[in-house]
């Protein structure tokens, strides 16, 4: 297990947590942490996909597209 070196405020804060009774150990502090960061890029990544979309639903409803036509994407079609 990698060795985690946190600042004084850090470790204090963490051990209040321990020793409220919130978590067992540090370790438990530190993956709890990790979690949220995790969620939270989960979250931004979403938010960015999101933002993307809308911004080509706009673009579609304001006419900035072409129809698509499956068939001439079909194998063998328009290969002259």
């Amino acid at each position: 297990m990698p060795n985690v070196h946190l600042t004084d405020q850090m470790h204090r804060y963490a051990q209040g947590q321990v020793d409220a009774g919130a978590y067992a150990n540090l370790s438990e502090v530190v993956r709890a942490g990790l979690r949220l960061l995790m969620e939270r890029d989960g979250a931004r990544q979403f938010y960015a996909l999101k933002g993307e979309l809308e911004a080509a639903v706009q673009e579609a409803e304001s006419g900035g597209f072409e129809e698509f036509d499956p068939v001439a994407y079909e194998p063998g079609v328009g290969s002259g």
